[in-house]
């Protein structure tokens, strides 16, 4: 008994999924796509020739975009083909029921993994009916038809669309969470950072829900300047002191009569701190009234008597403890644990019993003694709980090792000086930063965005719901209605500001607005590798063959550039900058993108010879949108996002390097061999400019540091981080153009075989290349896990970075079943890479990249899941939006564009003037 597939919809192309270039090989299901092929395409589709390989960083909106109508009416999301740059067919576009729910392309790779893959029966099975009944009998049949009907249906209701549902609820939720808790709880971070927190290693605290900066002598200074300092108590407070006062001054000694007042005095900066010997809680104390109190069990023998005296002691200067904390800080430091099998025999009666007994006298004396108020004076209760984890490291079981004594010292120096200097990854005692004329200017818009749409909703849901879709009654399918009501540009405008208000909210909350946890990095190699396996595991599961197979092919650099921003991503969040050996490669990553971006563009304008405006205004808006948008709402630089001004820059580089006359394209080139040298003066012009202003340190920063160039790249007053960034990678977007140039006179000369499964070169040559790429990868990856410092290599690794590159390149490509074969779970992500670049600043990590969001406290693992998957919806969201706005704004039209043109410099100077405005008001 055989079973038949059920007949392809009257829409569906008439033609078999499986093409005879599937027999050859192992076969996975492609994703088809929805909606009119006419809108299939989004913004800067490549070339299937290649000419437009590896451009930008972002790479195309999002693997799958359709237009926002085909969204607005549900079709699902295209999967394209290649292309044509102004938007030609999509290679397997159907009717929208083939699309079965929307985003089925885009989440192929994962349902794939849910279902596993069908058997295969023959060489030419394929995980459709019709193949399954040309070539599979019996169970088997069923099975593979089993299989594509499951995934079908986990596409309709598991699809991109649904998963940003999910993601949009879950913020909503975590939210309000968080806003019930801050309102049950306080919304003093500084409580948190004196109360509680944890050890993520050894000698690093993490105080719960915030961030701990370390300061380093000259911060310090600065904050304590004009400032007097008290410390009160016994040797342990002691100890707290010289911690302390090292902050300020490393070379302080441990000097003189211990039990005794000791002073200190920094002229420089006119800072005082004392300490004053008070081991008990008494009269003479109650004379000082500054700013520490501490008392001594071991004097009264740990009596009963002692214990009732001092609640006393407590009670009568607790009043005066609260007139003097409203003019001053005033903290109660509670005694430490002690380690009793190390105590001394003299000191045997200081008993954690009795500690505890002491500590809770003191607390509830001081929290009763003010009333229908909150105490002034500050519990700093914190030290208590960095002493039980490290008192077992005590020599004499009383007091601390000298690691807990600094961390306890930080933490008072991040109490005081954080809400004074405002450190970035110190958002502990922080207040949330006030809302700039620029960004109130903003919400307003997104608010009248929002507003503006749900109106022309409502006025035109009547003329929606004629063409909502139909059921048929017979077959049981839905179809739909053969007029469609045309989306308008303000209504495409409306609903993208509206979703794109909606998500920038989301990023002034997780990092603007203290409502959201932050926590610091900590690096261990698990916290590395461990992810990095895991995705090397998906990304290899998961693989498709490529619709082409010439060197470096759409599928093959969409991967590229999803692998490393996957990589890039678990670097940042892991805080593996401090292990040399991962920063270095880290750093090969980087400039592999900004390779890509010199042969992309390179081979663009070398084959299409075009020059024209509408194409500049394309690739500039799509890499700078959600940067400016960014920029204006979370109140941040234009270079503080370095590389989108990166790449930015070099785009220019080499549009004017080409574009400026004689133009030079393949087609004029082709006729004279001449042009090629004139080509190639044009590029040794180039490399000398990059010569000259790497070693010019001062030309460079005069150029950059001229009106208007100065708002978009200085960084802190001054372009010098502009020039370090711009200096690292100085000559790896030249090798990429120089690479374009030698590949594609190869391919002219057909000295490439780039057929399906074919070496790129005859066995020898290609072995040979294999061989030398090899031991040059290895080579590199050596030389960075033996530098030195950071200072030295990355000296060296704008020469020496194209090395591996290249390598790379020739390793993925000579073997022709290596070109023949991508990963699909990669090229997702590579698609919408140069949002996940930007989003992570904000909504993944936090304190702008310094620290980690914590959306789930107390559960990492949870945490990391819960973050990740709402930032990869709105980065995937952005994407869409990004090419909506695209097609609105950036008409084909000259005269059109222009006029949009003049409008963009118009809102650029008004931003200028009400930037220059909010400058003055700071100072």
């Amino acid at each position: 008994m055989s079973v038949q597939p059920p007949p392809p919809p009257p829409s569906t192309a008439a033609r078999d999924p499986v093409t005879p270039e599937a027999c050859r090989g192992p076969v996975t299901p492609e994703p088809r796509a929805s909606g009119p092929p006419s809108q299939a395409q989004p913004l800067l589709r490549q070339e299937a020739t290649g000419e437009e390989e590896g451009e930008e960083t972002g790479g195309q909106a999002a693997w799958g975009t359709g237009t926002a109508e085909q969204r607005r009416r549900g079709w699902g999301e295209a999967d394209e083909g290649p292309g044509k740059a102004g938007g030609t067919e999509a290679e397997g576009s159907g009717s929208p029921e083939d699309g079965a729910g929307e985003g089925q392309g885009s989440w192929q790779p994962l349902v794939g993994g849910l279902l596993g893959r069908p058997p295969r029966c023959c060489p030419c099975a394929a995980p459709l009916p019709r193949s399954a009944a040309h070539c599979c009998h019996g169970g088997t049949k069923m099975a593979a038809l089993a299989y594509t009907l499951g995934k079908r249906e986990i596409n309709h209701y598991f699809s991109v669309r649904s998963a940003k549902v999910l993601a949009l609820v879950a913020a909503l939720l975590l939210a309000a969470c968080h806003l019930a808790s801050r309102r049950y709880r306080g919304n003093d971070s500084c409580e948190y950072l004196l109360s509680s927190g944890r050890f993520l290693g050894e000698k690093v605290w993490q105080p719960h829900s915030c961030m701990m900066h370390k300061y380093k002598m000259s911060e310090a200074k600065n904050c304590l300047v004009d400032k007097h300092i008290a410390f009160i108590g016994d040797s342990r407070i002691r100890q707290l002191f010289y911690s302390f006062v090292k902050i300020i001054n490393p070379q302080f000694k441990e000097e003189g009569n211990k039990h005794e007042n000791i002073p200190f005095q920094d002229k420089t900066a006119s800072v005082k701190v004392d300490f004053l010997w008070h081991p008990e809680v008494n009269g003479s104390m109650k004379q000082c009234i500054k700013v520490w109190t501490e008392w001594s069990i071991k004097i009264h023998n740990g009596s009963d008597e002692a214990l009732s005296q001092y609640k006393m002691n407590i009670t009568s200067i607790a009043p005066l403890l609260e007139k003097l904390a409203k003019t001053s800080d005033v903290y109660w430091v509670l005694q430490d644990p002690v380690y009793e099998d190390l105590l001394s025999e003299n000191r045997k009666m200081i008993t954690n019993e009795k500690i505890d007994a002491y500590n809770e006298a003191a607390v509830s004396i001081l929290n009763s003694s003010t009333r229908n108020s909150k105490s002034n004076v500050k519990l700093f209760s914190v030290s208590k709980l960095i002493a039980q984890e490290t008192i077992m490291e005590s020599l004499d079981g009383l007091h601390l090792p000298e690691s807990s004594r600094e961390t306890s010292a930080m933490i008072l120096m991040n109490v005081y000086c954080n809400k004074v200097l405002k450190p970035v990854d110190g958002s502990c005692c922080q207040p949330r930063p006030p809302l700039t004329l620029i960004q109130k200017l903003a919400a307003c818009f997104f608010s009248l965005s929002m507003v503006g749409y749900l109106i022309f909703y409502v006025i035109h849901r009547n003329a929606h719901r004629k063409n909502k879709p139909c059921t048929d009654l017979e077959s049981g399918e839905e179809k739909k209605n053969i007029l469609n009501t045309p989306v308008s540009s303000l209504e495409i405008l409306l609903q993208s500001f509206c979703k794109l208000g909606l998500i920038m909210a989301y990023f002034y909350m997780c990092d603007r607005a203290n409502l959201f946890m932050k926590e610091n990095k900590f690096y261990t190699h698990s916290s590395f590798f461990i992810p990095i396996i895991y995705i090397l595991v998906l990304g290899v599961f998961y693989n498709e063959n490529t619709k082409e197979t010439k060197v470096l092919n759409r599928e093959q650099t969409d991967e590229w550039k999803g692998w490393m921003q996957l990589v890039i991503l678990i670097y940042h969040i892991s805080g593996a900058s401090t292990f040399l050996p991962v920063y270095m490669h880290i750093r090969v990553l980087v400039a592999a993108y900004l390779f890509q971006t010199g042969y992309g563009h390179f081979s663009y304008f070398w084959i299409k010879g075009d020059f024209g405006i509408h194409r500049v205004c394309q690739v500039l808006f799509r890499l700078n949108f959600l940067v400016v948008v960014l920029c204006i709402v979370m109140d941040r630089p234009y270079q503080f996002y370095y590389f989108v001004p990166l790449v930015t820059v070099w785009f220019m580089v080499i549009y004017v390097t080409l574009a400026l006359w004689p133009q030079i394209i393949q087609k004029k080139a082709n006729g004279n061999c001449l042009w090629h040298l004139g080509l190639l003066l044009k590029l040794a012009f180039l490399l000398l400019c990059i010569c000259f202003l790497a070693y010019s340190q001062g030309a460079f920063e005069k150029i950059f540091s001229l009106w208007p160039l100065s708002k978009c790249f200085e960084l802190n007053g001054n372009v010098y981080e502009w020039w370090f960034r711009w200096r690292l990678d100085r000559y790896v977007v030249f090798h990429g153009m120089l690479f374009a140039f030698i590949y594609l006179a190869l391919q002219r000369r057909q000295i490439l075989s780039e057929g399906k499964g074919e070496p790129l070169f005859s066995n020898k040559i290609s072995n040979f290349l294999l061989f030398i790429s090899v031991v040059s990868f290895l080579t590199y990856s050596i030389w960075a896990s033996s530098c030195k410092n950071k200072a030295q290599c990355n000296e060296l690794h704008p020469s020496v970075s194209v090395v591996q590159i290249v390598a790379f390149i020739l390793i993925r490509n000579i073997p022709g079943y290596a070109r023949s074969v991508y990963s699909s779970f990669f090229a997702w992500f590579g698609k919408i890479s140069l949002e996940l670049f930007i989003c992570q600043y904000h909504i993944w990590l936090a304190a702008d990249t310094r620290g980690i969001l914590v959306l789930i406290p107390g559960n990492p693992t949870l945490n990391i899941i819960i973050s990740t998957f709402i930032f990869v919806c709105v980065a995937h969201e952005i994407s869409q939006i990004t090419t909506d706005l695209a097609q609105v704004l950036i008409p084909k039209d000259n005269a059109s564009l222009f006029r949009r043109l003049a409008c963009t410099v118009a809102f650029f100077c008004g931003l200028l003037i009400l930037s220059s405005i909010q400058d003055k008001s700071r100072l």
